[in-house]
């Protein structure tokens, strides 16, 4: 079991990695753009969040904005309630390099669960989900 998982782990970072240079995106700048758009405000958040959902420094993440911003893929703004705090707001520029290396890193994914029926795939996340819990459970 944990061979297989270590491999099918190992096939997927594999398969993300070779979209991400496609597209033309860093490791951790696909991950920023990812903890970005995936929120409850698609697109929108504080450093501060971002930092604590990647769990980076808050000068890591400052050096991750600077870099991104420069390229044109994410801007800093005012917040809109207080002028004092900052949000990071993806580009469209962002948005479409984040979204290609999605469909990139999707068809690896469709690829992998085409060896499975609907049916088949149900039960296997389904028992994902189930250990994914009890090393949830452990780790508290």
């Amino acid at each position: 079991m944990t061979v297989r998982i270590h491999h099918i782990g190992k096939w997927f970072r594999a398969t993300t990695k070779r979209a991400l240079a496609e597209v033309g995106l860093q490791d951790f700048e696909y991950q920023t753009l990812h903890a970005l758009m995936i929120r409850d405000t698609p697109g929108h958040a504080s450093p501060g969040e971002l930092a604590a959902a990647l769990d980076v420094s808050g000068a890591g993440m400052t050096g991750r904005l600077d870099s991104m911003e420069k390229k044109g893929w994410l801007k800093r703004k005012p917040g809109v309630d207080d002028r004092r705090r900052v949000e990071v707001e993806a580009t469209r520029e962002g948005l479409r390099l984040w979204r290609e290396a999605m469909a990139l890193r999707g068809s690896a994914e469709e690829l992998t669960a085409a060896a499975l029926t609907r049916e088949e795939l149900g039960q296997l996340n389904g028992l994902l989900k189930k250990m994914t819990l009890r090393i949830e459970a452990q780790d508290m």
